[in-house]
């Protein structure tokens, strides 16, 4: 059939429109490389050129393709298994038999792609029988390869440049030379296939772009993200640390915990406004909550299961006396006597909460929030800083309706969104609506309704939105919101979620005003989403500099000797008694030292206190946002400029 089917390439050149610049062409929102064959009856395309955004995907694929080549070049004896394009550039996992990639092999690495680059040499698509292409990756000796293909379905395809060949569905450039714009930024673990009891490969992660100017300011970007890693940042200004015996599980110091708190304590007076009433619900359920739920069977691997010593003596008594015949007859067995589970999410609980007395219409919609904490098994291979943990609190909160409320929820929501985000500078955020799953509980027919309600209720908000296939929660759709942060770099943190299938599940119910029994709609939302998370993309975008309302220490005062100790103490005390955050560096240090300690601090107010200041009774300001001395303030008036800004802007009323 392929040769009946023109390709990309084939049809520019008919129509003269094949230029030196062109990567691959659009149809009907699709893209195909120049190799593939076009849907039959393709006339129409659209010439995708190098500088296209959807270029860019292609491009890193491809250079990615280039990436193995070398390092097979290099490292004879390196087996290869995943390489594909990524929002930030590429990578590849290799099992190499000398273990891991030093920085000098990554620059042999680039040299050695150059040299590939420089032979533009074409992609060529080759279609194979699944039987020949099993023989020819066995012969390559590339396991993981041929496990991967056996998952496949459909048509099976390779791609070769030069002598290099992978299995790969493409996309790809038309040749190497397209690829020059590239750079190899680091290596790090990846377990095959992301699972811990799978062999450990190792990554190696680039990126590359469609020109060397795009790559230039990227690498710039790069070097300002390192600077403010919340990680590095988090440990300079004593805000957060990891210990070994806690993986995953981030401490928040005492100046880092002023921060947390006060993220909470802004949305709990959003709450107030908007109706929510707080809750607090256990962490430790028996498994029927979660059987009941879906999460056992949907979410199993991702949950911690827990079990008191009598449990555990059930389980070892019943394999001693009933020999398990395998492994997974042993772990159904542990299983079924880990009696209890550590709460994923807060949903069920809230469930039961609802169900716990009978309600009416008059109630709804009714909104429980809940900052309990929660507790994720994610895999060693992905956690990372503040932005993926085990442990965690959302600004989590559901609220049950009646489905002629759903709209009218969502537009509050909305509204609640943006305003949060101004807070705290972020630019407006891109509304996405996530589909279902394949993974899913629920009919067909629960999805289509709790699917319309989202779209219906963005579409009454009139704000633009995209579709994403897909991509929803195992229990109901969503509407995601993805910010770009102080870096440009893009952030999904808030959502909302239609759930239809939780209140079937849980048999929930109210009287309606025709005194019959009605089944709720549960919308889950978040604001912040994980607090930890937001606290580690928080740090990024203000670099460390929070804003006064924020900040751990609003006010330092420093001493120009020690003359003055006693009245900085005592200033200190007036302003913490109206509510302010203060600090009082009393040390044996220079003036000049002190002030320096502040600033790297990142505080946002400094006060020097002398002799004159003793006897006005007040202190000498600089404002790091200003980058300027304010002058001499009474302590009357450094509190009210402090407690102007004491307020996140939108509740400044």
């Amino acid at each position: 059939m392929d040769q009946q089917r023109r390709t990309g390439r084939q049809l520019l050149a008919e129509q003269e429109k094949l230029g030196n610049d062109v990567v691959a062409v659009e149809v009907g929102g699709q893209v195909f490389d120049l190799h593939t064959p076009l849907p039959e009856g393709t006339s129409e395309v659209r010439a995708i050129r190098q500088n296209d955004p959807k270029a860019l995907p292609i491009i890193r694929h491809s250079t990615a393709h280039v990436m193995a080549d070398a390092v097979q070049k290099l490292f004879p004896g390196t087996k290869v298994a995943f390489g594909p394009a990524t929002e930030a550039g590429f990578f590849y996992d290799y099992d190499r038999p000398g273990g891991s990639f030093s920085e000098a092999d990554l620059e042999a690495i680039e040299q050695k792609m150059l040299e590939i680059i420089e032979s533009d040499s074409p992609f060529v698509r080759e279609p194979m029988a699944r039987e020949d292409l099993m023989a020819l990756l066995s012969s390559m000796n590339e396991p993981y390869k041929l496990e991967h293909v056996q998952r496949l379905e459909g048509e099976l395809t390779i791609y070769r440049h030069g002598d290099w060949v992978d299995l790969c569905e493409g996309p790809h450039v038309p040749s190497t030379r397209f690829l020059k714009a590239f750079k190899l930024t680091h290596t790090a673990g990846a377990y095959w296939r992301g699972d811990e009891r799978n062999p450990m490969l190792q990554r190696i992660y680039g990126t590359a772009f469609a020109s060397p100017k795009d790559l230039k300011a990227h690498l710039k970007a790069l070097e300002e993200a390192k600077l403010r890693d919340h990680r590095k940042v988090g440990k300079e200004l004593d805000l957060i640390a990891f210990h070994p015996l806690a993986p995953a599980s981030p401490f928040f110091t005492a100046r880092g915990a002023r921060i947390y708190n006060a993220l909470c304590d802004y949305v709990r007076e959003l709450y107030d406004r908007h109706g929510y009433e707080e809750v607090i619900t256990p962490q430790v359920f028996d498994n029927e909550l979660f059987e009941t739920s879906g999460h056992l069977p949907a979410y199993y691997e991702n949950m911690f299961l827990a079990a008191s010593k009598e449990h555990l003596e059930k389980a070892a008594k019943e394999i001693v006396e009933k020999p398990p015949a395998d492994v997974h007859a042993c772990e159904h067995v542990m299983t079924e006597h880990f009696r209890f589970g550590v709460k994923p999410m807060n949903c069920p609980s809230h469930c039961l909460l609802f169900g716990m007395k009978r309600r009416s219409y008059r109630e709804l919609p009714l909104r429980i929030a809940d900052f309990g904490r929660l507790h994720r098994y994610e895999r060693s291979g992905v956690v990372q800083g503040l932005t993926r943990v085990r442990t965690f609190a959302q600004d989590d909160a559901h609220i049950f309706c009646t489905q002629e409320q759903v709209s009218g929820e969502i537009a509050d929501f909305i509204d609640l969104v943006h305003r949060v985000y101004e807070d705290f500078a972020f630019q407006a955020p891109k509304i996405y609506i996530a589909t279902r799953p394949d993974k899913r509980i629920g009919d067909d027919a629960v999805w289509d309704a709790a699917e319309k309600a989202l779209i219906d209720g963005v579409s009454a908000k009139g704000v633009p939105f995209e579709i994403a296939e897909g991509e929803g929660a195992f229990y109901g759709p969503k509407v995601e919101f993805h910010l770009k942060d102080a870096l440009g770099r893009s952030w999904q943190l808030g959502t909302i979620q239609a759930d239809f299938n939780l209140p079937e599940r849980f048999d929930l119910s109210y009287v309606g005003a025709n005194n019959e029994s009605h089944r709720p709609v549960m919308l889950h939302r978040a604001v912040l989403g994980s607090v930890e998370r937001f606290f580690g993309v928080l740090i990024e975008h203000v670099g460390g500099n929070f804003p006064t309302w924020l900040a751990p220490e609003q006010l330092t005062i420093v001493t120009v000797a020690s003359d003055f100790d006693a009245f900085a103490v005592e200033a200190a005390k007036e302003l913490r008694r109206k509510g302010l955050r203060v600090s009082v560096d009393t040390s044996n240090e220079r003036l000049g030292a002190k002030i320096r300690a502040a600033r790297l601090m990142r505080v946002p107010y400094i006060g020097v206190v002398g002799a004159k200041e003793v006897e006005g009774r007040g202190l000498q300001l600089r404002s790091r946002d200003l980058n300027a001395d304010v002058g001499f303030s009474t302590l009357d008036e450094v509190a009210a400029r402090l407690l102007a800004e004491h307020r996140a802007p939108s509740l400044r009323d």
